[in-house]
């Protein structure tokens, strides 16, 4: 039984020399063929060190300096039109002018009770004088010019009120009636809005609301004007937090003198703390992205103990980053000052692998990028 069992033993322990002598065999050939892999071309940038802005990023909307949907506070059949939609127009220009003919006959027979009222009391002014009126007929002479005269410019009021006026000088849009028809007051005519210089209201979180200050810059990008970046400055602080979203709402000034900003649009807004931060940043192209963590390729030269020949070869390295700014990210954790990372195709490489630089056709990479297709 005993020579049954030490032969089964032999047999386990040949068998088991005879895989592990394929198994290295094949090892050896996999690593001759590394060996025989040409080295890959990458382009590569170094970790520097910078100084950043600190900004305070926010979503905002854009506001008219001035904007109403002009009214009117009389009512009537339109009888003119003065304005073109979409014109600009000054403070007083007239817009539309209502039907006064009713207004104008009774603002004729209110003159000229007026006039008659003027003679009368001029009358018993003169015979008063002379002794041969009552002091009663003429004050009675007197009130009666006065009410005639209230009547008049009663009367011209209304006409005036039959005459809509721009309030503000302004952008007009959309016009909302047609001549000949008759409004009521209150209905809407046309929206005025000045638009040079323009609001941006934005909100920022109630621990943040202490950094923010008047007159500090903000800066400004809408889709609406792709590459562009308009400054303006911080003009009022809502003095009270929203106790639903625990906000502050904050609104900058800032020029708009082509009227490319039109109230209503959709604004990222950044405003500029007087402080800045020392940060290492590398391309963002030069992260390796995953769930379990990020990731960057360190180039580093390394030198064959058996040739003592130098190549340069890649090292996997975990890395936490900070904020982005432009094509940048900044790095909290990980690297050095001045190591080499691989800038482009980080997802086809691997640990180990042999690399040679060549930056010629290496991406700019830009802290204020402005696409050129965007």
């Amino acid at each position: 039984m005993s020579k049954k069992m030490l032969l089964v033993a032999v047999c386990l322990l040949a068998l088991t020399g005879g895989l592990a002598l394929i198994k290295f065999s094949h090892f050896k050939k996999m690593g001759a063929a590394d060996a025989g892999i040409p080295p890959l071309t990458v382009t590569a940038a170094p970790v520097k060190a910078d100084t950043w802005e600190v900004t305070i990023n926010a979503v905002g909307s854009l506001a008219a300096y001035q904007g109403i949907t002009v009214t009117t506070e009389s009512s009537g059949i339109i009888r003119e039109i003065a304005f073109e939609p979409g014109s600009r127009v000054q403070a007083g220009d007239i817009l539309i002018k209502l039907d006064t003919t009713v207004l104008e006959a009774q603002l004729a027979a209110a003159a000229a009770r007026a006039d008659l009222a003027r003679v009368n009391a001029e009358r018993t002014r003169a015979l008063f004088a002379s002794n041969t009126s009552a002091k009663a007929d003429l004050d009675s002479a007197e009130a009666q010019l006065k009410q005639t005269q209230a009547d008049v410019e009663s009367i011209q009021a209304s006409i005036d009120q039959k005459i809509v006026r721009a309030p503000f000088a302004g952008r007009l849009g959309v016009r909302q009636i047609n001549l000949g028809q008759f409004i009521d007051r209150g209905n809407a005519i046309v929206s005025l809005q000045a638009l040079d210089p323009i609001y941006v209201n934005f909100t920022v979180p109630q621990q943040r609301v202490g950094e923010i200050a008047l007159g500090m810059v903000v800066r400004m990008t809408s889709d609406a004007l792709p590459g562009e970046v308009i400054e303006g400055r911080v003009t009022a602080i809502n003095p009270e937090v929203d106790s639903a979203s625990r906000n502050a709402r904050i609104q900058a000034t800032l020029a708009n003198a082509n009227e490319k900003l039109r109230p209503g649009m959709f604004a990222n807004v950044a405003a500029v703390l007087p402080q800045k931060d020392r940060v290492l940043c590398i391309p963002a192209t030069a992260v390796l992205y995953a769930p379990y963590g990020d990731s960057v390729f360190v180039i580093e030269d390394q030198k064959d103990a058996t040739s003592g020949k130098t190549t340069q070869v890649l090292r996997q390295q975990f890395v936490r980053l900070g904020r982005t700014m432009g094509d940048f990210v900044a790095i909290v954790d990980g690297l050095k000052e001045g190591q080499q990372v691989v800038t482009t195709g980080v997802f086809k490489l691997r640990n180990g692998a042999a690399v040679i630089i060549d930056n010629k056709l290496a991406p700019a990479a830009s802290l204020t990028p402005k696409p050129s297709d965007s």
